[in-house]
């Protein structure tokens, strides 16, 4: 059965079926778009790791504030994109693995955490989302939340189906 966390408009984590004795479905969604069309089959160990760090990260409020204030964040994301000095290295955000690396996303703190994205693979399965820059605004601390809810049901049903425990 299928659990959702969050909501699919701004930030979502569905996570799905286990695949033993270490891999789950897990599919997230931002600003109503999937970002795991490529691969949505996680190691449960890193990526619940992963997805712990960047939640206890915004609970801190260790995101950077807004690169550039005034612009919107179509042109804030195409800036960091476009940067070669590692200036846009500080931004980078969801950085789960292979389950995300077909999308580009950047964050960065306003009243909301901000957080800006595009799917570069030509093999896209939307084309039609080639070249457009999907923003997501949600309240940092609903993001840390719902972040750690799904962290924490990966974790728990983790022990219960890896036979090596």
């Amino acid at each position: 059965m299928k659990r959702c966390f969050g909501d699919r408009a701004t930030f979502a984590v569905e996570v799905g079926e286990v695949q033993p004795p270490s891999l789950r479905v897990v599919d997230l969604w931002m600003a109503g778009k999937r970002l795991t069309t490529d691969d949505n089959s996680v190691f449960v160990p890193s990526f619940a790791h992963a997805m712990r760090a960047s939640a206890a990260r915004v609970h801190r409020r260790d995101v950077k504030p807004c690169p550039s204030p005034g612009r919107a964040p179509e042109e804030i994301f195409r800036m960091l994109d476009a940067d070669e000095t590692g200036f846009r290295e500080q931004f980078w955000f969801i950085q789960w693995g292979e389950t995300v690396d077909n999308v580009s996303t950047y964050a960065y703190l306003e009243d909301d955490l901000v957080i800006v994205f595009a799917f570069w693979r030509a093999s896209h399965p939307f084309p039609e989302d080639l070249g457009k820059v999907f923003v997501a605004r949600i309240p940092p601390d609903e993001f840390a939340v719902t972040v750690e809810e799904a962290a924490d049901l990966l974790d728990t049903e983790f022990v219960d189906v890896d036979p090596r425990r």
